[in-house]
């Protein structure tokens, strides 16, 4: 389970991040919420590849367990 904080700032970024996750093999499931900033993938994968995904799209993402630590 690869878990990461994103700014969700509008329905556009979402859609983008939808689209890019989607293209990422392997995944099983993927769930994004608006209210946490918070976009959640299972399957395959590493927190590297999402995060690599979502900066390619002009996305910074961030480890969700890294965040909540500061």
């Amino acid at each position: 389970v690869v878990e990461l904080k994103v700014d969700l700032d509008c329905e556009g970024c979402i859609k983008k991040i939808l689209k890019a996750i989607k293209k990422i093999e392997d995944i099983e499931t993927y769930n994004v919420d608006m209210q946490l900033n918070k976009v959640t993938v299972t399957g395959n994968v590493t927190t590297e590849e999402v995060v690599r995904v979502l900066q390619k799209i002009g996305k910074p993402a961030s480890n969700w367990e890294d965040e909540k630590a500061h």
